[in-house]
Parts: C-alpha cells; sequence; structure tokens
C-alpha cells in the first residue's frame, strides 16, 4: 500500500471501489441458532438486501467478514464475486476490519457497510461516496440516542465518536450518531487499523476509534446525513427484524400508489422480490407477491392471492384464495376462486380455471375452461376445449410421469378420469363418469361405464343388538 504519509491533504478520492461488509455478528437477541444475517426480510436473507445495494455501485471487490454460524452464511449466498474473511474471534468491528486489509486493493477507497442494515438506499451511498476526504461518515439524528455512538464535534467538522458506554453525561446528549456506514482511502485505512486498541469499557477493537485517528493525522472528517433513521436501522431482534418487514412493505406499498396502482390498503400487501406492474392494476387486501411477477395493464387480484414467479397478462382476474407459482398467464383470463396453477403452467388468452381446480405443467390453449373442482397435470389442451368437474388426469404410475393431450373442441364430461398417456382427439365428447384407458377419436361420444341395475326387494343391513 501507498504510504499516508505522502500525502497529507485529499483533493480527489480514489475512482476505485472496495466494499467490505461486517456481517459476522452473532444476533443473541434473535435467540435463534440461524445467522442474524440469514433471516429474512421482504423474502430473502438480511445480508441479500446490503450485496444487492452493494452491487448497484459496481465495486472491483466485494468482500464479506462472516463469523458465527460457521460456513452456513458464504453457502447460504454463494457467488463469484464476493471474497468471504472469516472473523475466527468477535472482537469488536475495528478488528473484523482488520480481517479484510489483506484483500483490499492499495489504490482503492473502501465503503463499510453493515450486514445486519438492510434498508440502506443507494442514493446515500452514493452521497457518502461525493464527499471529498480520506475519511467520511453516514450519520443519523435520533431523538432517543441511547447504545449509539455519538458523533462529537468542534462546531462543524467531526473530532471523534464516543461510544455510549464510554461517553460522559453531556456527550450522551447529542443527538447525532454514528450509523457505523463509512468510506475511507485505503493508503489511510491499513494505518488506521494498525493502530487500533482494546482499551475501553467493551475490550473491543472499535473501527470507530479511526476519527479520532484522522483528526490527529489532520485528515478533515466528513459526515452526511442518511435520510431517515430506517435505512440505517439494524437487526437485532425478532422485534426489529418484524418492524423494519413493515417499513420495507409501506415503502413498496407507497412505490406502487405513485405508479398508479389501486391498493385496496397498502398496509396489507406483502412484497417479497420484485413486482412490475402495468396501468389500472387493482390489487385487494392480504396478497403476497414473490419472486418475480409481472402483472399488465388492467389486472385484478381478489383478496388473499399468493402469487410467486408469474406473469399475468392484461385484463386478467385472479378471484381470491388463488395459489400461482411458476406460471403465466396470457390476456382476459379469469381464475379462481380458490385455484391452485402449479409450474409449468401457460395459459392462453381467454381460459378460465375455476374454483378448486389445479393445474400442473400444464398448457391450456385459447377459450378452455376448466371451472370446478379439478387435476389437470402434464397435460396440453387445445383451444375451445370443457373440462367438467371432477376431471382429473392420472400423469403418475408410480415411477414416471406420462402425458396427456386433449384436442381443440373436445368436451370432456364431468367424474372423467384420463390415463396418461392418452389422447382425445379434436371434438371428441367424453361421457361423464368415464375412465379412458385409450385414444378417443375425434368427433365421437366415447364413454366407460358399468352398466347400471337395480336390485328388487334389497334391505338395508340392521345392527344386531347384544
Amino acid at each position: 500500500m501507498l504510504e499516508p504519509d505522502s500525502y497529507l491533504s485529499l483533493s480527489t478520492p480514489s475512482s476505485k471501489l472496495n466494499i467490505v461488509i461486517l456481517a459476522a455478528g452473532k444476533g443473541t437477541r434473535m435467540h435463534s441458532n440461524k445467522p442474524k444475517v440469514l433471516h429474512a426480510l421482504a423474502g430473502k436473507p438480511i445480508l441479500q438486501h446490503v450485496l444487492d445495494t452493494a452491487r448497484k455501485l459496481q465495486p472491483s471487490k466485494i468482500i464479506v467478514i462472516y463469523g458465527f454460524g460457521g460456513e452456513a452464511v458464504p453457502q447460504a449466498l454463494p457467488a463469484d464475486d464476493i471474497t468471504w474473511v472469516k472473523q475466527t474471534e468477535q472482537l469488536g468491528t475495528g478488528h473484523a476490519m482488520q480481517q479484510a486489509l489483506p484483500y483490499l486493493e492499495s489504490d482503492a477507497r473502501t465503503l463499510i457497510l453493515l450486514g445486519d442494515v438492510p434498508l440502506l438506499e443507494l442514493e446515500s451511498c452514493e452521497r457518502l461516496l461525493s464527499e471529498q476526504a480520506a475519511l467520511a461518515l453516514l450519520t443519523v439524528s435520533k431523538p432517543n440516542p441511547a447504545g449509539y455512538g455519538r458523533i462529537v464535534r468542534d462546531q462543524a467538522a467531526v473530532k471523534a465518536i464516543v461510544e455510549h458506554k464510554d461517553a460522559t453525561e453531556a456527550q450522551r446528549a447529542i443527538q447525532e450518531v454514528n450509523t457505523g456506514i463509512m468510506a475511507a482511502e485505503n493508503a489511510w485505512l491499513e494505518k488506521w487499523l494498525s493502530r487500533l486498541d482494546n482499551r475501553n469499557a467493551q475490550q473491543e477493537y472499535y473501527l470507530t476509534d479511526i476519527v479520532a485517528m484522522a483528526v490527529a493525522d489532520g485528515q478533515p472528517v466528513a459526515a452526511t446525513q442518511g435520510d431517515d433513521e430506517w435505512q440505517v436501522a439494524g437487526v437485532n431482534s425478532k422485534q426489529d427484524l418484524a418492524t423494519l418487514e413493515r417499513v420495507y412493505q409501506h415503502r413498496y406499498a407507497a412505490k406502487l400508489l405513485a405508479q398508479g396502482v389501486t391498493l385496496a390498503d397498502p398496509a396489507r400487501i406483502d412484497i417479497r422480490g420484485l413486482l412490475v406492474v402495468g396501468r389500472d392494476v387493482e390489487i385487494d387486501v392480504g396478497c403476497v407477491f414473490e419472486g418475480v411477477v409481472t402483472l399488465a395493464d388492467n389486472v385484478r387480484i381478489e383478496p388473499y392471492c399468493v402469487i410467486r414467479n408469474a406473469t399475468i397478462g392484461a385484463g386478467t382476474t385472479l378471484s381470491a384464495y388463488t395459489h400461482i407459482d411458476d406460471a403465466s398467464l396470457a390476456e382476459d383470463c379469469r381464475i379462481g376462486p380458490y385455484a391452485r396453477l402449479r409450474p409449468g403452467t401457460i395459459l392462453a388468452d381467454h381460459a378460465h380455471v375455476g374454483n378448486f381446480v389445479e393445474l400442473k405443467n400444464a398448457q391450456v390453449d385459447s377459450g378452455s375452461k376448466i371451472n370446478h373442482l379439478s387435476y389437470v397435470g402434464d397435460a396440453t389442451v387445445g383451444k375451445q376445449v370443457n373440462i367438467g368437474a371432477g376431471t382429473i388426469t392420472c400423469n403418475y404410475d408410480g415411477v414416471n410421469k406420462s402425458r396427456t393431450v386433449i384436442e381443440d373442441r373436445a368436451f370432456i364430461g364431468s367424474d372423467t378420469q384420463l390415463i396418461a398417456p392418452v389422447t382425445v382427439k379434436a371434438g371428441a365428447t367424453i361421457a361423464a363418469g368415464s375412465t379412458i384407458t385409450q385414444d378417443a377419436p375425434a368427433d365421437t361420444l366415447t364413454m366407460s361405464r358399468v352398466r347400471q341395475f337395480t336390485i328388487e326387494n334389497w334391505k338395508r343391513p340392521e345392527k344386531v343388538k347384544k
């Protein structure tokens, strides 16, 4: 690394960026065997939120310091662009940064993020990195700053960060606090980290001590405030996690409203991934969206639907309690209530799937209807097909799965079992109550029924009294 003494003022920060994410903490108050940073917020690990923000900054290196939970953290979030560094002893944030030193680039600047602060936004990071200083801090004002390190200033200039347990009464009255997020030139950072000691109440190596070192070295310390305290709030308990979950969902709902989406109640929607919306979309209460979901123009989602990794075409309506997983629906479809579309399901325009119908790996062409109490799996359904209530495609023989083909304009009567592999030809009609094991010819009526008969003078058995 360059010797920091070779320059005592900094006019232009380094253009190359390293990012270090501190994620080694145990999270004792989570009362869990799972590493704190792997607990889910909005459907993905807390640490994943931090990584997503880091990647948007296009750094040359991302280094994650992990510890508690052993290899569980890198195994849960494998990625080629991450350098994983294990902190075997948790001796404070300064000690964690010392573990990262061998992996930093000498001609770069390092942005230090926290693995348990998931709501930090890109704009705040960019504003921090725009500061023209060897060391820059992200701070926030808190009406109740108890437990946080205080920003000690001499007029406007930052002079030190004092941890709450080490602060005087006067310093504890300060409301501007450290967030733990900072940016530093690597040449200076190496020097400051090498001088850290643990002579404090916690006997830990505080990263915040580098502020006083920067001041002693004649380097001005810049500070920029975050937009709000939720952006820099950490997760230390299940209560914190639940609180930030609602903050996240409220903010996402606000974005949807700004895009013109009609939400019956912005407080009762959960987005656990990415929701892409067209114009005049309506979403009722209690709906959950997971993965990547696209809703085209004029889509209407009724209450308590769960939609995961799906594309919903324009004008389609999902009635209440519909579940969709990895499926694609074209325009003007009518689904539900209580329908379930499983992976591999593809519906063409004007398809109808009604109450208590389950589809799996089924392709249904335009205008076809499966309206009641049916299971259609591993099937190809043509145009203008009507499938009656209680129909089942028997697609699994205990070892292999086979396909059912129902061609255009076929009519399948209620309570029919189609034993795959089998084809119902175009225009064929299957009588209700049939079990079809062979291909049904086109434009004919096919049935398989036991002849109905009546036993005269038959009586029900009576219970024998003992």
